[in-house]
């Protein structure tokens, strides 16, 4: 049958990179973007980075106000779907409209997690997940001396250098033996912690929150040490969530993430699913199933569903690749190192810029660069192409990674 609609669900970077694809690739049909935001679309990585750093100066759009109507895309914002009906093949929103689909793309995105620790509900409480959250963040932030924050991931970290930076007393509570556990190699790890002690921030590794009691001066946050924390507020940043309750509602196969295949369908063809929000199988683990949340992969799957859409047949097969600004201080990682055996140093830490090389049965599977952008850029086309990288010459400093290139 011919394709003459297509529906995506969710506005961030998935779903927009989607509809614009679909112009790119001379698809001719309705497309229509819907938002839960009422905002134009915008960047998400900034929030914790450049928009904080800038002030709330209006965000990074994805794409120009004026593009959506030049190019035909329908954006409905501040809209939510309300169900699915796969046999009708017809979505409806929140008031009642019902929108008819050839093919459907979910791209509903993550939340953030919240464990079940009481007091969370307080005001002082703050997340980063959204605009609103970025500038509620800002909007305290004259007030604020004493942060504490639940979690020491990419998120977590990279707003800890921020309150550091603007004088302010951090701490940061993280339940696993080192920051960034489920991200990066020991090795990054253990600079990145001296690096935000070196900043002032007090860590606390294998340490959970237990509670969150109001008080008249802040907040105390109780530990599962038997410590307890004074702050003005708290900022919980312990991980995400994949949104899956439409699609989980509509009948469809849901695991750590909506299952999709190599063609990024779900167990309906007629529905995509695509960024954060789903699990795919990896070209690059043996086809074992992930759920990856970063730019880079929603950007690409987006693309290769346009594709799809178009007529064609491709298996998802992207490096993935992510990058953390910490204040000074850059991480860039290409490939997995899921299951990584083995590790080998490029530079010196001491001088704050190195790589760690990610072996795997001998093989290379991931770079991880500390203000070291060349190796990151020759890391990614040496693992995209699967060329072989001793661990000597890896180590060596006298190796020009580009060169290895063929």
């Amino acid at each position: 049958m011919s394709i003459d609609s297509v529906v995506i669900v969710g506005a961030g970077h998935a779903g927009v990179e989607l509809a614009h694809s679909l112009r790119k690739e001379k698809f001719e049909g309705r497309v229509v973007l819907i938002s839960a935001e009422a905002v134009y679309p915008y960047q998400r990585p900034p929030l914790s980075k450049d928009f904080l750093k800038g002030g709330g100066d209006n965000p990074l759009l994805l794409k120009a106000e004026a593009l959506y109507e030049k190019m035909g895309i329908e954006l409905k914002l501040g809209r939510t779907v309300a169900g699915i009906d796969r046999d009708a093949r017809t979505v409806t929103l929140d008031d009642g409209e019902v929108i008819a689909y050839d093919r459907l793309a979910l791209a509903t995105g993550a939340r953030n997690r919240r464990p079940p620790v009481p007091g969370l509900e307080d005001p002082a409480v703050l997340e980063l997940r959204d605009l609103a959250d970025s500038r509620r963040l800002l909007e305290r932030l004259e007030g604020l001396s004493r942060v504490a924050i639940v979690g020491a991931g990419f998120i977590g970290l990279e707003i800890a250098a921020f309150l550091a930076e603007k004088g302010k007393s951090v701490e940061v509570v993280e339940l696993a033996s080192r920051v960034m556990a489920r991200a990066v190699s020991e090795p990054v790890s253990d600079y990145f912690l001296s690096y935000h002690r070196g900043l002032g921030t007090e860590i606390h590794l294998e340490t959970g929150v237990t509670a969150i009691a109001h008080e008249a001066d802040g907040v105390r946050v109780e530990l599962s040490d038997g410590h307890a924390l004074q702050a003005d507020a708290v900022l919980l940043a312990a991980g995400v969530v994949p949104n899956v309750e439409l699609a989980e509602a509509a009948g469809l196969a849901v695991a750590d993430g909506i299952v999709i295949d190599d063609r990024l369908r779900t167990s309906d063809p007629a529905i995509f699913s695509l960024g954060d929000c789903a699990s795919f199988p990896c070209a690059y683990l043996d086809g074992r199933q992930i759920r990856l949340e970063s730019v880079q992969n929603a950007n690409d799957q987006a693309r290769l569903i346009a594709r799809q859409v178009m007529g064609g047949d491709e298996a998802y097969a992207a490096l993935p690749w992510f990058w953390s600004y910490q204040g000074e201080a850059r991480l860039q990682i290409a490939g997995l190192g899921i299951g990584y055996d083995s590790t080998v140093l490029r530079g010196d830490p001491a001088e704050d810029k190195f790589s760690v090389f990610l072996y795997r049965d001998g093989r290379l599977v991931s770079v991880e660069s500390v203000n070291a952008p060349g190796d990151h850029m020759a890391s990614r086309k040496l693992i995209e192409k699967g060329i072989e990288v001793t661990p000597e010459a890896a180590a060596d400093p006298a190796t020009e990674l580009k060169k290895l290139i063929v």
